[in-house]
């Protein structure tokens, strides 16, 4: 299947393409070869605002900078507590 669909195929279709994206992930609505909007499935939504909100979050970016680099490693949970 394509990842576009049409308006008219979106609304006479509506629950097999909400399966659809469930199992996809998303696809685009299009009308007139414009692009209106997109089906998103809760699984990816989820995951696009958790990674919004890490992304927001500078602790947690300047963690992921100093790993990427080599500054820090990781660690097992139960030695967390340990400094």
């Amino acid at each position: 299947m394509n990842a576009t669909v049409t308006l008219e195929q979106a609304q006479e279709q509506l629950p097999k393409l909400l399966r659809r994206a469930q199992r996809e992930g998303f696809f685009a609505v299009a009308s007139h070869g414009k692009t209106l909007g997109f089906f998103i499935s809760l699984d990816r939504m989820e995951a696009l605002l958790e990674t919004m909100e890490i992304m927001g979050n500078p602790k947690a970016m300047k963690a992921i900078r100093d790993y990427q680099a080599g500054k820090m490693k990781f660690r097992d949970i139960d030695q967390l507590d340990e400094d």
